[in-house]
């Protein structure tokens, strides 16, 4: 007697193996969509090789850091043409391709490059790309349960103060002699 082992399989697991039906009249097939989730990682990785957001400020060039956002928000116009209109992760796409459009309308290609005073222009508005991507970032990461590569630590936002902390300081500050 042979035993009938039951396996349980979510319906993501189950839809990923279905890649089309045949019938003696035709068939149809499709490719399953890539998880939401492996698309999410793909993308952080892709982030963490772009100069523009953790190269540091004083070693930029200006030609550089505006073709790293050139490629960026061209990266995520391709991610987003494969997602869902209902998709967390389209949401947050959209508002870094804003992101990077505003980057690239204050930063508009001068004729003698980036220097004095356009770099400090550039270098500005870079700081405000980079808090921005670092916030959706931690997003993305926090709703796919994803790692982000050290490289983009600081721009990510930072940790909350520790109550104890601003409780304990308040304290020592208020001191009158008494």
């Amino acid at each position: 007697m042979s035993k009938s082992v039951k396996i349980k399989l979510k319906g993501r697991e189950l839809a990923n193996r279905l890649v089309g039906i045949s019938t003696p009249i035709g068939g149809i097939s499709w490719k399953p969509p890539v998880d939401e989730r492996d698309k999410a990682r793909r993308l952080l990785v892709y982030l963490a090789g772009q100069r523009a957001l953790h190269y540091p400020y004083n070693k930029e060039v200006g030609t550089f850091v505006v073709q790293s956002v050139l490629d960026t928000r061209e990266r995520i116009t391709r991610d987003l043409e494969a997602l869902s209109m209902d998709s967390l992760l389209r949401e947050t796409l959209r508002a870094m391709q804003t992101v990077c459009r505003k980057f690239l309308d204050e930063n508009q290609s001068p004729s003698a490059g980036y220097g004095w005073p356009y770099e400090a222009q550039l270098l500005s508005t870079l700081g405000g790309l980079r808090a921005l991507f670092g916030i959706h970032i931690a997003r993305i990461a926090c709703a796919y349960d994803l790692e982000v590569d050290a490289c983009l630590e600081g721009i990510l936002p930072p940790e909350p103060e520790q109550e104890s902390n601003k409780s304990h300081n308040t304290k020592s500050g208020d001191s009158d002699g008494s």
